[in-house]
């Protein structure tokens, strides 16, 4: 028996902004264990017996932060394969191309255990013996899915009606009065969006249900590019065509179509952390109901959450608050109103604000990047080069660049020139000038940028050689 857990990598970091991006979404929020919930995901699936590697699907931009996140924990070199999409076209059509490659590598009979990277799951003993029960279903034909035993009148949830293993019906997301209602029947489970079935079921189940999704995914996959190295592969999903498969939830266009759905009940502690009262729920309360993480002070304060990240937060005369820091956002909501914290990063978008989309610090497939000041005219910042690792060769039309080497060596490519800069050295790029910034010792290279002229947006930036293919 061969077992592919296949992690589901994406969001669009609305609910827990301001710590939540577009770039930086939730399955990379850091837990206080110092583990990403991708991170745990990853370790909760290799962690299960016969697993032959682990199958991501995730948007391209997030690839080299993926890569990163899982290189860190990856003690045992297990196998790692992606599926790398240039823009969401839900969970049908990620499962699809899953279901295909995992059919070509492995035949029909291989089994897929799908994955939210963004949900906690507290008790692993338990999960492993759903996933073995999931499993023995999932052999017999079914479309297993993981039904979680509820302790609360969720209405941000859907939910299964069961009769044991047997799914009765899918209910959307209820209201207060018909989940206090589920709650007190023994039929009702939270819908975890996590399943379990072989690769040449589902295939078969999607041409029968929805197989407009399936062909338009088969089409694109044909015209998408393929990369493979020792315990490593990269499926390249073409846009074009990517642009054509319908998007749908695996949920309704198969699960709730299907007859041949199962369920397995089960406690395993699991949370999809939706919201700031869930994340800041799983820290332990003081003696006033607060749960704080960083640098605070409180006074008269109560039942509040509350992150700081590098500065102090002081508070007197709240309750109910949850208050967040980020180096350049801060967020005030009455728990209450947890959820409309998804508003605020809507009109941050429809605005074009960068914040939606970005932190302060920037991860590139070479290191990251901080903003640390600008203004008229001018932006200063900090960039760390991972070893080995080269910026583009590059030109600026609107901008000239000094850099100042704060630690580590960089070599420099400056129009005709190249040269070794060191620790306390500078140099400068004039507009115009082709220039590439290369880390070439063992050690991280930190240097900082000031950037001066009258444009100084990230597009002011031709290309001429990337060997990361974009920045």
């Amino acid at each position: 028996m061969r077992l592919i857990p296949t992690i589901l990598c994406g969001g669009a970091g609305s609910r827990l902004w301001p710590v939540s991006r577009e770039l930086h979404p939730k399955p990379f929020i850091r837990l206080a264990d110092g583990q990403s919930l991708l991170q745990k995901a990853f370790l909760r699936g290799a962690a299960l017996p016969d697993v032959e590697e682990i199958l991501t699907v995730t948007n391209r931009e997030l690839f080299f932060k993926t890569e990163d996140e899982f290189r860190e924990i990856n003690q045992s070199k297990l196998a790692t394969s992606f599926i790398l999409e240039p823009f969401g076209r839900n969970t049908a059509a990620a499962i699809a191309g899953a279901a295909l490659q995992i059919k070509q590598k492995y035949g029909n009979d291989a089994l897929m255990l799908v994955l939210a990277a963004d949900h906690l799951i507290a008790d692993q003993p338990a999960f492993a013996q759903a996933v073995r029960l999931a499993t023995k279903l999932a052999l017999t034909g079914k479309l297993v899915t993981f039904g979680i035993q509820p302790d609360a009148p969720e209405t941000g949830y859907g939910y299964i009606e069961a009769d044991g293993n047997t799914v009765l019906r899918f209910v959307e997301k209820p209201t207060l009065e018909k989940a206090q209602q589920y709650l007190a029947s023994s039929r009702f489970l939270w819908n975890s969006g996590m399943f379990c079935f072989t690769a040449g079921v589902i295939l078969q189940q999607m041409a029968q249900h929805c197989p407009q999704i399936l062909a338009a995914t088969q089409a694109c996959l044909a015209q998408s590019q393929f990369a493979e190295g020792n315990g490593f592969a990269q499926l390249t999903l073409d846009p074009d065509t990517f642009n054509s498969v319908p998007d749908d939830s695996i949920d309704y266009a198969v699960m709730e179509k299907s007859d041949q759905v199962a369920v397995v009940p089960c406690n395993i502690g699991w949370s999809d952390i939706g919201s700031w009262t869930a994340l800041g729920d799983l820290a332990e309360p003081d003696t006033d109901g607060n749960r704080t993480q960083g640098d605070t002070l409180l006074h008269n304060t109560r039942n509040c959450t509350i992150h700081s990240h590098d500065r102090l937060i002081g508070t007197a005369g709240v309750d109910n608050l949850i208050i967040i820091d980020t180096p350049d956002a801060v967020l005030v909501v009455d728990k209450a109103c947890a959820q409309d914290v998804k508003h605020i990063y809507a009109k941050l978008k429809a605005k074009g604000h960068e914040a939606h989309k970005l932190h302060r610090t920037v991860h590139r497939p070479w290191g990251t990047y901080s903003v640390l000041e600008e203004g008229n005219g001018f932006k200063i910042k900090r960039i760390e080069v991972k070893p080995g690792a080269s910026l583009s060769l590059q030109m600026h039309h609107h901008r000239s660049e000094h850099w100042i080497v704060v630690s580590g060596m960089a070599r420099v490519v400056n129009g005709d020139q190249e040269r070794l800069v060191n620790t306390n050295e500078s140099t400068y790029i004039p507009a115009g000038h082709k220039h590439r910034l290369e880390n070439p010792g063992v050690l991280d290279l930190v240097l900082i940028e000031v950037q001066s002229g009258g444009y100084l947006g990230e597009d002011d930036i031709v290309r001429f050689d990337d060997k990361y293919g974009r920045v």
